[in-house]
């Protein structure tokens, strides 16, 4: 399978993005006493290889950082990405994975 790397690269982009401004929508929701997002869903936001996005985003809205059972969570989404990561590379290591500039 050929992938083009701007479409693999725009997309992972987009999901980071997600991952990123969900932590700062649901911290200004939870300022405003409005229906939060819930951290299920903030945590699958960041499966897609987007636990940088998440990671940054709980970092520049200070949100979650003070939760044991959340962080504990998303090092396990963290550690998600870096299992996904590798499985990428072993396809494409085995030459059944191609991205194509």
């Amino acid at each position: 399978m050929t992938l083009e790397i701007w479409f693999v690269t725009a997309l992972l982009l987009t999901l980071n993005l997600v991952a990123f401004l969900a932590q700062g929508i649901d911290k200004r929701l939870a300022r405003n006493g409005s229906r939060r997002i819930s951290e299920k869903r903030l945590l699958w936001l960041g499966v897609p290889l987007a636990a940088p996005g998440m990671w940054l985003g709980m970092r520049v809205f200070h949100h979650k950082t003070n939760k044991p059972g959340f962080l504990a969570f998303a090092l396990l989404v963290t550690l998600a990405n870096l299992a996904i990561l590798w499985g990428l590379y072993e396809l494409w290591s085995r030459e059944w994975l191609d991205f194509h500039g």
